[in-house]
């Protein structure tokens, strides 16, 4: 049976972002079991775009979008060709991000599943309260650095630093990573010193089982941002993980 995939373009130039995200559902609810190709163009600072989507429609997005771009989101895959705002897949639970630039504050806060990608710098609290439920686990790939608060009260998934406009030898910028942290793990290509961690966080080296999962995601974002993964790979990697699973439990005892 052949499925005919539907193509849509969208100027979203001076278009009101309720309006640009009404247009959207439409087509996304008028194709076939949501597939589906969707290419916005001029889009600048509209927010919310592909929040609640739940269909495996391709979303192509040009220019730069606003705060919580794929928030609920549970299947589309959505490809940003510039830079991202704060917000980016909050409480996403399905699906694909990849940002061909950079993205704010507050990356994947409380996401639940899916995959993020991004190609350059994040902001702060990148991977806030990410979880995780038996096989369902979200995934973050950061090409640059995070800023201060990465990982903070994680509570499962996968997140992965690669740190790639750092000079050899230089430290990630990053203080207080990990904070509260509960569970899930981070694998960070480069150096930390111990200061920059927070309490509840314990440093060790990959094992093999770390390195099978951290080399497909690397290969993965190599193949959307044009990057050699080998190359990547050959540099060391740390493992930051939980030390406790209540870390502030004694705070709410009665």
């Amino acid at each position: 049976m052949n499925t005919t995939v539907k193509t849509v373009k969208i100027d979203a130039a001076g278009v009101y972002y309720r309006d640009l995200n009404a247009r959207l559902r439409e087509h996304v609810q008028n194709s076939p079991d949501g597939l589906g190709y969707i290419e916005i163009r001029n889009v600048c600072g509209q927010r919310y775009i592909g929040t609640d989507l739940d269909k495996p429609v391709k979303i192509d997005i040009y220019g730069v979008p606003g705060n919580d771009l794929g928030a609920f989101m549970d299947g589309p895959q959505i490809t940003v060709h510039g830079n991202a705002q704060d917000g980016l897949g909050n409480t996403m639970n399905n699906g694909e991000i990849v940002v061909h630039g950079h993205a704010g504050d507050i990356l994947a806060m409380s996401a639940r599943g899916g995959r993020i990608f991004v190609k350059e710098d994040v902001g702060y609290r990148a991977g806030i309260h990410m979880k995780e439920y038996k096989e369902k686990k979200p995934i973050v790939v950061i090409g640059g650095v995070a800023q201060d608060f990465m990982a903070e009260y994680m509570a499962g998934g996968v997140m992965v630093v690669l740190g790639l406009g750092l000079e050899k030898g230089e430290y990630h910028r990053a203080n207080f990573i990990g904070t509260g942290m509960h569970a899930g793990v981070v694998y960070l290509r480069g150096k930390v010193h111990d200061f920059q961690l927070g309490k509840e966080v314990g440093v060790k080296d990959l094992d093999s089982a770390d390195q099978q999962v951290l080399e497909g995601l690397v290969k993965d974002f190599s193949g959307y941002f044009g990057y050699q993964a080998n190359e990547i790979l050959k540099e060391k990697f740390i493992k930051l993980f939980p030390l406790y699973l209540r870390p502030y439990g004694r705070l709410y005892a009665g």
